[in-house]
């Protein structure tokens, strides 16, 4: 599973920016702060009642947990504090940072840290934000219960009892600069005012396509990704029996998504909407890509979304894509 979320610090993008752009979670911040970056309860409330679920990490400083046990005592008696005010059930965790490159011979400090938290709020609410050494360490000592990975710092390893993946940086919604996460739990840690997540009521339907064998392209000569090749389709996304030209349908109200395309060869490439009201013209174009490239948007109501290839030379493309969805 994978369901998609963001983090940020002074920028308020705004409910109705982040759920157009397919956000289901929002990563914020405890602090000493008093400059705008830390969650408030009115933020809190806004976001919960628009649906969106939160989720909560302490940072005064990068290397704040390098204080020890008596620091992580203090930074959790102050972040109960503030996660209460801004109506977070009482048995919901509280991540704490490690915003370094953090070495092994740190990691004795960094772990009387989370003791020291976990002697406030209990190990059951001790999460750590990290890359994947100070991850793999504090999990395998068993000083925390949950875990949200950066990329950074972590050489393209995950570790796979991380809740939380923070997988891009520097991404922009309703121009407030932020980062990209997935939860990869069904328990992440998240919570709205005053209640957590009971049953999950918004998980994403998830589909995988690919090609049985490399497509032919032309030079400058435009092409739709016609799918043969179906890996994954909890949700029925597109027609059964052996065809699969598209990615998925708009449906009836539109379709909230997150799509992450892989083409070889160097070629462009963009998602595209079509009217098949209109003998499936080009209702709506994204922006091109190369290699790999994310997707996070809406398709609109009764469009049908595909990849649409510019090569760049006569040759060979294998194209694959992953995505999550939720029907409106």
């Amino acid at each position: 599973m994978s369901v998609f979320g963001v983090d940020y610090a002074w920028g308020r993008p705004g409910p109705a920016a982040l759920k157009k752009a397919g956000v289901r979670f929002v990563c914020r911040y405890l602090s000493h702060d008093t400059s705008g970056k830390n969650l408030t309860r009115a933020e809190a409330e806004q976001l919960s009642d628009a649906g969106l679920w939160l989720v909560v990490v302490w940072e005064s400083t990068a290397s704040r947990a390098l204080s020890g046990r008596s620091g992580g005592v203090a930074d959790a008696r102050d972040a109960a504090r503030q996660a209460a005010a801004c109506g977070m059930p009482g048995d919901r965790p509280i991540y704490f940072a490690v915003d370094f490159d953090a070495s092994s011979g740190q990691q004795s400090t960094i772990n009387a840290y989370l003791d020291g938290a976990a002697s406030v709020l209990g190990r059951d609410r001790v999460g750590l934000y990290a890359g994947y050494g100070p991850m793999r360490r504090a999990f395998d000592a068993g000083k925390i219960t949950y875990g949200w990975q950066t990329y950074a710092w972590s050489g393209g390893k995950w570790d796979a009892r991380a809740q939380l993946q923070q997988y891009s940086n520097d991404h922009t919604i309703n121009g407030v600069g932020l980062d990209y996460d997935r939860a990869v739990k069904s328990d992440y840690g998240q919570w709205r005012v005053g209640a957590g997540p009971g049953e999950e009521d918004d998980m994403p339907e998830y589909v995988s396509l690919g090609l049985s064998k490399p497509m032919a392209v032309t030079k400058d000569q435009t092409a739709r990704v016609k799918f043969d090749k179906e890996y994954s389709d909890t949700g029925k996304a597109h027609g059964d029996g052996g065809a699969y030209p598209g990615i998925l349908s708009g449906g009836a109200k539109g379709t909230q998504f997150v799509i992450e395309v892989d083409v070889s060869g160097d070629h462009p490439f963009r998602l595209i909407e079509t009217d098949p009201d209109n003998n499936y013209a080009t209702s709506k174009t994204y922006p091109l890509r190369t290699g790999t490239g994310t997707y996070v948007g809406v398709c609109g109501a009764h469009q049908h979304l595909y990849v649409e290839l510019h090569p760049a030379a006569d040759g060979e493309a294998n194209v694959s894509i992953r995505a999550q969805y939720w029907r409106r």
